[in-house]
């Protein structure tokens, strides 16, 4: 698949080595662009960090209540027409809240149940993943740091959505590093197999081969809940938290008195999905990538890869990502 630049009319258009960065709303580009018809039924991901349903309206833009729920049911045929038939999306959503009310908004569950049963989409949820960070700041401030009524909402929940009951997945590409007991049982060879309380027949040597690490799970701890204990995600999620002041493109930003955008998707968890749910050479897509977290990774992780972003100010933050002298790659604008 390869796209015709000048094509995109109406739109700046920004290349690297291995993709492309589209400015533009996405979803009305998609449905009416002659040339960007070319992604139909060849992406292998589409991982988004939408923006939320929150009650405020942000920098980043967003829509509210019913309004946001008629436009995120409203992706559900648009995506389904541009995965491949192994494809995956994967959408990374916050809770939302009631107005002025101290009562959690039911409006994210009927978001994801509006897209699975859109009667032209054919989608179905494969897996739901919890991506905790502690470091979040108290939200929602007024029922938990104002009045106290509540706890802090330090979770985002992560969809796994495919058309196909069998999509792209090797799990043993994700692999976490073993727990210091089971790199003990590895080295000594030996357990007490035998039936479990949970009924459970735990076989001789069921756990004796050595697979370089345990499957992950569906818990993202962005950081230690208890600091006597390892976090142990998977080798590519690593430290890629919103919180590392040493990554490049925050040094970058701060250098040069840009304010980074304020909702940036984990690279850790772009990682993990781009691993788990695609090859070498496939195509990655971002029809919301803010600063393009997902292009960047993507990039490294030598996938091809298509975003689109509106606001002018998160592509200059892309091209600092780009920037980085370890990627070689830099973000160039091209005539169209």
């Amino acid at each position: 698949m390869k796209l015709t630049l000048n094509k995109i009319v109406d739109s700046k258009v920004y290349k690297s080595k291995k993709g492309m960065l589209i400015q533009g709303n996405s979803i009305e580009l998609l449905q009416n662009n002659k040339e960007l018809s070319k992604l139909k039924g060849k992406v292998n991901l589409i991982i988004t960090s939408p923006p939320f349903p929150l009650n405020n309206k942000k920098q980043y833009g967003n829509e509210k209540g019913e309004e946001y729920k008629d436009w995120f049911i409203k992706l559900a045929p648009i995506f389904s027409d541009l995965l491949a038939d192994d494809g995956s999306l994967v959408i990374e959503i916050g809770n939302a809240w009631e107005p002025e009310r101290p009562v959690q908004s039911l409006l994210h569950l009927e978001c994801l149940l509006g897209m699975v049963k859109h009667p032209e989409a054919n989608l179905r949820l494969i897996q739901e993943f919890i991506c905790y960070n502690p470091s979040k700041l108290p939200s929602p401030a007024q029922w938990v740091t104002v009045n106290r009524l509540r706890t802090v909402d330090s979770y985002t929940h992560v969809w796994w959505i495919s058309k196909n009951d069998f999509p792209k997945a090797d799990n043993s590409k994700v692999l976490r590093p073993y727990s210091k007991s089971m790199e003990k049982l590895l080295k000594r060879q030996s357990y007490n197999s035998g039936k479990r309380p949970s009924e459970h027949q735990i076989s001789e040597k069921g756990f004796l081969k050595d697979n370089g690490g345990s499957i992950a799970h569906n818990f993202f701890e962005m950081e230690a809940i208890d600091e006597k204990r390892d976090v142990r995600l998977p080798h590519s999620v690593l430290s890629f938290s919103n919180t590392n002041s040493n990554d490049y493109f925050l040094k970058t930003c701060r250098e040069k008195g840009i304010t980074p955008h304020p909702a940036r998707m984990s690279g850790g968890l772009v990682n993990f999905f781009i691993q788990f749910l695609t090859d070498e050479g496939d195509l990655v897509l971002d029809p919301f990538s803010g600063s393009n977290t997902t292009g960047y990774c993507t990039e490294k992780l030598n996938r091809k890869w298509v975003s689109f972003e509106v606001k002018e100010d998160y592509i200059e933050q892309a091209r600092v990502r780009f920037s980085d002298p370890l990627l070689k790659s830099p973000l160039k604008k091209i005539k169209v």
